[in-house]
């Protein structure tokens, strides 16, 4: 499958970005296989608060660290509340949520910095991984998009964010991860009402399957989304892979019935 991630590592354990390489930027994914785990969290399980044993977790994490070449210590992960607040990470956040969920920062599903040698990262078993690049103002991020934080505008609150900070929309670059497809992700009233209410005047963001029941498109209301903010459609790229459809590559909470490990989604600029 040709995708934006494509560099499948030789244990099958990454998948990484090569179009921002050049720019001293590492990003990608980690998929499921390679890893210590057991059982339903087979076995590359990045995720403490999943019920798998915190050993297991902690020698996952490290063998990423060593694989990615930034020390577990350097590494800062939010509390993930299927919100859509957003944190700017400075040299003392760093190592925030890397060895334990208590020390994660809370209340956040979205991380960005200029700091070099820091490594953002988010986990993931169907929900949106949204990736953030400015490259004049040498900025990153990372979102965690589930369907409450999309209908929230994460996707926007990022961008709102870095226009504070000086960033122009127009110039910021946005790769929209593998997460669960619109062919498996089925969706109630419920969700479909929150998505009306954003008024985005695209008939594919969802479609009817039989009254109360629709497929949801949530990479594409990202997008959206994201275009609304003021990012430009040709700056923003989207991932073919849907996890539901591939469980011997990723995690996936819907197609596994909610007992199942998490993936990180991962950007760091190189020190």
């Amino acid at each position: 499958m040709t995708d934006v991630f494509h560099s499948l590592t030789d244990d099958r354990s990454l998948l990484l970005i090569k179009d921002w390489e050049k720019e001293n930027v590492i990003a990608g994914m980690t998929t499921r296989n390679g890893g210590a785990s057991e059982g339903p969290y087979h076995s590359l399980n990045v995720g403490f608060h999943v019920g798998d044993r915190y050993e297991n977790v902690l020698e996952n994490r490290n063998l990423l660290a060593d694989k990615l070449g930034f020390p577990l210590n350097r590494w800062v992960l939010g509390e993930q509340t299927h919100g859509n607040q957003v944190f700017k990470v400075k040299k003392e956040d760093i190592g925030k949520g890397a060895m334990s969920l208590d020390t994660a920062i809370p209340n956040v599903d979205g991380l960005f910095t200029q700091e070099s040698g820091v490594l953002l990262a988010a986990l993931y078993a169907d929900c949106v991984p949204l990736y953030f690049f400015a490259r004049a103002e040498h900025m990153i991020g990372v979102a965690h998009a589930g369907w409450k934080g999309t209908v929230s505008n994460i996707a926007g609150r990022m961008v709102e964010a870095w226009k504070k900070e000086g960033i122009d929309p127009a110039g910021i670059e946005v790769i929209i991860g593998p997460s669960i497809g619109e062919c498996c992700y089925e969706v109630d009233e419920k969700v479909i009402s929150e998505v009306r209410k954003l008024s985005l005047d695209d008939e594919r963001i969802f479609r009817q399957l039989h009254q109360g029941k629709y497929m949801l498109n949530l990479k594409l209301l990202n997008k959206r989304l994201l275009i609304q903010a003021g990012v430009r459609e040709t700056n923003i790229v989207l991932s073919s892979w849907c996890t539901s459809c591939s469980t011997s590559t990723f995690f996936s909470h819907r197609k596994e019935r909610g007992k199942t490990g998490r993936m990180m989604a991962f950007i760091g600029f190189l020190q």
